[in-house]
């Protein structure tokens, strides 16, 4: 099993989803807030930089579900320099396994089973964006 740094937003219920799973199959986390987290362009670069740039948007952001700022516009420069301003618009969870390194944006379940096995046949295809009891939801109730 694997230790984990897991960034999150706190009171997410989607996040809390995400721990509940990876608990269940046996790892462990230190949790960090992804909001006041100390990024700067290179640990932000450390886990965004192999992805492409609009898949460095958490696409529940208000500013990104109004249309306010649009990942498919931006370069990486503008695209840093706004998720460094602005750390809600960051996708979550960012990973870190403690015993490689290895870090991971997001929560899609074949990735997550990739980077640190699940062991959870059955679970949909991404856990990413906001629990809700009725119809999907595609953001939180509270942005902060």
């Amino acid at each position: 099993m694997a230790h984990l740094v897991f960034f999150e937003k706190p009171g997410c219920g989607g996040n809390a989803r995400q721990r509940a799973l990876l608990a269940a199959a046996g790892h462990t986390m230190e949790r960090r807030n992804l909001l006041t987290a100390h990024w700067t362009r290179e640990s932000l670069l450390a886990f965004l930089g192999p992805l492409p740039v609009a898949q460095w948007f958490n696409r529940s952001a208000p500013r990104v579900r109004d249309g306010a700022v649009v990942p498919e516009r931006l370069d990486g420069e503008s695209a840093l320099a706004l998720l460094l301003a602005e750390p809600l618009l960051i996708r979550r969870p960012l990973m870190q396994r403690t015993d490689t390194g290895a870090r991971l944006v997001g929560f899609e379940t074949g990735e997550v089973e990739r980077f640190v096995g699940l062991g959870a046949p059955g679970t949909s295809a991404s856990l990413e964006g906001c629990a809700a009891k009725t119809a999907p939801v595609r953001s939180c109730s509270n942005p902060d």
